[in-house]
């Protein structure tokens, strides 16, 4: 007797289904590994490849705005699983699923990027450089004395202000040691990141445009990364060699 063919698997579509944000309201409530681990076919389905499934589109749409960041989907995902070696809270789960869009040679630092998380509550998308080392700091400081004017240009765009609602700069309350107190980019330079972000119902996460709605955001927003990660790759080329006193 023939034995009956498998059905075939069915692509996982760029949204996600109400399943998803029970799951991540479940997972808020019950974060342990007793409740997870059980459940963690669940989670695959209804999160882990519908988002892979999000990541995948937008990265293709990116390829026409932000090569640079274009990779595997796989790399930009981040796990669900929160490293609580230096953590008072030892809770295991993260209660969001997220993906960055780091710079090509940036993987391994941080640079500007593109971030955006759905969770039970909301759904948050982000551009712009958030935990820059000190030599990125440094080097997006020191940009921003010559092209401030520039930036806030950028900054200014109507439909970049009307899809962004917050300017997120974590600034200090002192000129960074070394730069000039008097000068007309001090508030930007005070900064310790430049980011836009918004947020949006989790509802939006359901809806069948949602990576057409990220991707919109992270086009106007790629002006933003562009200028920032400016200053970051230049800083890492080596100086071309000196030969007899030329460059």
């Amino acid at each position: 007797m023939a034995r009956a063919a498998k059905p075939a698997s069915v692509a996982p579509v760029p949204y996600f289904r109400p399943e998803a944000l029970k799951f991540l309201r479940n997972l808020a409530r019950h974060n342990d590994r007793e409740w997870f681990t059980p459940r963690k076919a669940v989670f695959e389905a209804e999160l882990k490849e519908p988002m892979l499934a999000v990541i995948r589109k937008v990265t293709d749409a990116m390829a026409d705005f932000a090569p640079e960041h274009v990779r595997p989907a796989e790399k930009s995902l981040f796990r669900i699983y929160r490293d609580t070696r230096f953590s008072h809270d030892k809770r295991p789960y993260k209660t969001h699923i997220a993906a960055w869009w780091s710079h090509q040679g940036l993987e391994k630092t941080s640079g500007a990027g593109y971030y955006f998380h759905v969770s039970a509550k909301e759904v948050i998308i982000a551009a712009g450089a958030y935990m820059p080392e000190k030599d990125q700091l440094a080097a997006i400081r020191h940009w921003l004395l010559e092209n401030h004017a520039e930036f806030r240009k950028i900054l200014r765009t109507a439909a970049l202000r009307r899809a962004f609602t917050e300017f997120e700069g974590n600034a200090l309350t002192r000129p960074p040691k070394g730069f000039p107190k008097e000068h007309p980019a001090l508030d930007l330079i005070q900064c310790r990141q430049w980011g836009l972000s918004t947020t949006l119902p989790a509802e939006a996460a359901l809806k069948a445009d949602f990576a057409a709605t990220i991707t919109r955001h992270f086009r106007l927003a790629s002006p933003v990364v562009e200028a920032l990660n400016t200053p970051i790759v230049a800083a890492m080329r080596p100086e071309r060699m000196v030969l007899f006193g030329l460059r």
